[in-house]
């Protein structure tokens, strides 16, 4: 990889919508930093949580479901526990059926502001059908609440 083509941090600015999350003693891991596995449980969490405060997505009557087909996040700074981090949103491309994510994961700077972009990702929702599992074109409502954090 060339040195321009490495990913680097973007600004809060970036971002539409943010959910803020507290880091637990379990999410460090024997190197005393949050281990990888849990920045995509916050991406997770931070969307679907967007989803359902918008009223997007009803876990338990819907019949749309959104399933993961990819994930990738780049690491620039490391996180602990005790530390909450802030999860911003937005979509980066909104198919038919399909929806690209990218988040950015901040940590206080010394004055208390989230501004400190640790890591940045995406993944990929494909709307399916929840009984046959074949995708779907997204719901009008889900279109209208994910126009709100598009990118474009």
């Amino acid at each position: 990889m060339k040195p321009d083509e490495r990913p680097t941090p973007e600004p809060r600015s970036a971002y539409f919508q943010f959910q803020r999350i507290r880091t637990r003693w379990a999410d460090n891991d024997v190197y005393g930093h949050v281990n990888n596995v849990m920045y995509y449980a916050w991406f997770d969490t931070a969307v679907n949580t967007y989803l359902i405060e918008q009223g997007a997505l009803d876990i338990h009557q819907g019949t749309t479901i959104g399933l993961v087909i990819e994930t990738h996040c780049n690491y620039f700074a490391p996180v602990s526990f005790p530390e909450s981090v802030e999860i911003g949103i937005r979509v980066g491309k909104l198919g038919k059926s399909s929806v690209r994510y990218e988040l950015g994961v901040f940590t206080a700077d010394v004055h208390g502001q989230y501004t400190v972009c640790a890591a940045k990702g995406h993944f990929i929702h494909v709307y399916v059908d929840k009984a046959s599992r074949r995708p779907v074109q997204l719901p009008l409502n889900l279109q209208a609440v994910l126009e709100k954090i598009n990118l474009i």
